[in-house]
């Protein structure tokens, strides 16, 4: 794709959001959007995004966790319960592609800007996304939720740690970040069906159905054998070997899917006579007599060099890898060659992994924003005057 001047352009050039979002799911679609060219706006109270305040670490008053999901957003500074900031809204929605919010189901229909009531007539072609904690219908419609209370309510906790260790949350943000993955994929979806129907529509996503989505293979488990799941650690309920091991130095991670695979560890480790054990034929053999074959490949593993061995398995086609902490998997040379960290003076992040083959690489053009840090130069872009601007400066409709 290349604009008029000849020069590649990002996949989402011209696309326009409107960011009402705090916290971390809407926050991270955005950041995915602006990340590949959309224009995104982000709304802000003169208290900004409560996540500012989520650490430490702080960087410029900053909490990292605000840094890590708002680069390439501006950042405007409004109050929404004052009639006044409604109307900036509605001004900033004329030339806006995607609204997306994630308020407690009713606020945005309290301050008159619900979706059904008026902005759907005002603006047949916006696409506006809600994001909240268990969606607009049912028992639970209208609560607030966070991600390790979804995580809790969704049976996601209750298969993840240890069998005889209780229940434990993911230790990533799992439900927040997934829906996110899913509301860009939502919005990506919504604009190309408007290139056909030239009609936007409002997408109801929540956290709650979000999760039970990611909850593969458990559900799929359940649906056939009619068990709830349990905890396996880091074992794979439906795959075996698939596991972390000790070593003579270091930890790995194996992951055997096929049969061709368990047979070549074995030889790589010195079982060949387990390849034909009755035990151990099949995927399935291999789940049912799970201990027994762990007990065999622990045995075997303690005697080797973990990193050595890893490599080695990666070169004969068997997944595997060491067990890393943050800091080495963020200086690997894998990831820089890849370029999954990108850096704009004193910011450094995690790139997008979407690489294009043609439209423009990701790039920080605007590190993460002090709160009302674009108020004015996007109120001048929208048309207002100095003097009205400072008028809203003020009487605390908008701030800086």
């Amino acid at each position: 794709m290349t604009n008029k001047n000849n020069i590649i352009a990002s996949a989402l050039d011209g696309v326009k959001v409107l960011d009402l979002t705090r916290v971390l799911g809407g926050p991270y679609s955005t950041q995915i959007l602006a990340d590949h060219g959309a224009e995104v706006i982000k709304i802000e109270s003169n208290l900004g995004d409560e996540v500012r305040g989520w650490g430490p670490p702080f960087v410029n008053n900053m909490a990292s966790y605000f840094i890590n999901v708002n680069r390439n957003k501006r950042s405007v500074a409004i109050d929404l319960t004052k009639p006044e900031g409604k109307s900036i809204i509605l001004k900033l929605l004329e030339n806006s592609d995607v609204l997306i919010e994630n308020f407690k189901t009713g606020t945005m229909e309290k301050w008159g800007l619900g979706y059904k009531e008026i902005l759907k007539n005002k603006f047949p072609k916006l696409i506006h996304c809600r994001i909240s904690g268990f969606g607009e219908k049912g028992p639970l419609g209208g609560a607030p939720g966070y991600d390790a209370i979804v995580q809790a309510m969704t049976g996601m906790m209750s298969v993840n740690g240890h069998e005889d260790g209780g229940n434990v949350r993911v230790g990533i943000p799992m439900v927040d970040m997934g829906t996110g993955l899913y509301a860009t994929i939502g919005i990506l979806m919504a604009l190309q069906e408007r290139n056909k129907s030239g009609l936007g529509q409002f997408i109801d996503m929540s956290l709650y159905d979000s999760a039970l989505a990611l909850m593969h293979p458990h559900t799929g488990n359940y649906f056939l054998s009619g068990k709830p799941g349990k905890a396996t650690g880091n074992a794979h309920p439906n795959i075996s070997p698939y596991d972390k091991f000790k070593t003579a130095t270091n930890e790995i991670f194996m992951g055997i899917g096929n049969d061709a695979g368990f047979a070549r560890l074995c030889r790589a480790l010195g079982l060949e006579e387990l390849i034909a054990d009755e035990r151990f034929i099949s995927n399935g053999d291999r789940v049912k007599n799970r201990v027994e074959l762990t007990k065999y490949l622990e045995d075997a593993l303690s005697e080797v060099d973990g990193a050595h061995f890893s490599e080695k398995l990666l070169s004969a086609g068997i997944p595997a890898g060491p067990v890393r902490n943050i800091e080495e998997a963020l200086n690997h040379p894998q990831t820089l060659e890849r370029k999954m960290t990108i850096t704009k003076d004193d910011y450094k992040g995690v790139a997008s992994p979407i690489k294009f083959s043609r439209s423009k690489s990701v790039e920080v053009k605007h590190k993460p924003p002090k709160i009302g840090q674009h108020t004015r130069e996007v109120l001048i872009e929208a048309g207002y005057s100095q003097e009205d601007i400072e008028k809203m400066f003020v009487e605390k409709i908008v701030f800086d």
